[in-house]
């Protein structure tokens, strides 16, 4: 996954509440084990009819949101079964931060150790967000993960909250397992001296 340190992009408004991972990714979808294409199936049922036609009123399928990088959705984003392919599906679409004012805490967790940054925000904070979506759909707003800060069209700044080696692992573009393999060569020696 790519290093997270600061983007810039318009907000995709979706402000639906309760928004399951079935929602995210449709269970008939979980067969695989890569990651990549499953941006295709993002929202499937949202964004298709039955015979697979984009419905053109879902915000993903307007062209003005296309390659768009921050989710703006409802609350309680990402409840529902644990599976991991929701954030999957989110980052291959395009999408590096989702905001929302709470995720359900699997989803949080295999955001972060997929290169999907989850902000939460408070009741009042999220309102300003879909306000200026609505008045300026194209407006551009930056997530700079160093500074832990969203940069709102006009200049305001609203701080987010995360864990210190969750930051750390987006920064570098690892995961867990290649955060500890950062320590290849000391755990080899370290090994080295501990195998008579």
């Amino acid at each position: 996954m790519q290093p997270f340190r600061r983007i810039t992009s318009h907000m995709v408004p979706l402000p639906n509440e309760n928004v399951d991972t079935d929602q995210i990714i449709p269970a008939r979808f979980l067969k695989v084990t890569s990651k990549e294409g499953l941006g295709k199936v993002l929202f499937y049922d949202w964004r298709y009819d039955a015979a697979a036609n984009a419905k053109p009123g879902f915000i993903l399928n307007r062209p003005e949101m296309a390659a768009a990088s921050i989710l703006l959705a409802g609350n309680n984003f990402g409840c529902g079964s644990s599976r991991e392919h929701a954030a999957w599906a989110l980052y291959d679409f395009g999408f590096r931060a989702v905001i929302s004012t709470s995720f359900a805490d699997i989803f949080r967790n295999n955001s972060l150790k997929n290169g999907l940054l989850p902000i939460q925000v408070d009741k009042a904070v999220h309102e300003q967000l879909f306000q200026i979506v609505h008045a300026q759909p194209t407006a551009q707003a930056t997530v700079d993960l160093e500074s832990q800060s969203v940069v709102l069209p006009g200049g305001g700044v609203i701080g987010f909250a995360i864990d210190p080696f969750s930051k750390q692992c987006l920064l570098a573009g690892v995961d867990e397992l290649g955060y500890l393999l950062k320590f290849r060569e000391a755990i080899l020696a370290y090994e080295s001296r501990a195998v008579p």
